[in-house]
């Protein structure tokens, strides 16, 4: 079974800077595309960042310019690098990927189980 550990979430002051982790584990034979998603109570859950398998990315608008998405194919690990952190940042954020379990199967989305991050004015 794969599974999808996201870590570094915390309580920072506005403008200061966290950089979040995912981790997949378990049968995984390939990773396609890597993404963050955020959300806050009342709200649809919303995409943050996402890279492809070939590093292209792609981001929200109003984190443009402040958070980058990145990946290390050999850890089978993403990460998401926020800086000027702003209090409308605050939420929990998903980690989500289609992986590939095994070479004659079907390429199929998992999610995280989230990691909190609260902006403080």
């Amino acid at each position: 079974q794969v599974q999808l550990v996201e870590s570094g979430g915390g309580l920072v002051q506005a403008g200061g800077s966290l950089r979040l982790s995912c981790a997949a584990s378990g049968m995984i034979f390939s990773i396609n595309d890597m993404g963050w998603y955020r959300q806050t109570p009342g709200k649809q859950r919303e995409l943050v960042a996402r890279i492809s398998g070939d590093t292209t990315t792609n981001y929200a608008d109003s984190v443009k310019g402040r958070f980058t998405i990145s990946r290390d194919g050999a850890k089978n690990t993403g990460y998401l690098q926020m800086n000027n952190l702003k209090p409308e940042d605050t939420a929990v954020y998903y980690c989500n990927a289609l992986i590939l379990t095994t070479s004659w199967g079907v390429m199929r989305p998992y999610w995280g189980q989230g990691t909190r991050v609260i902006v403080s004015s």
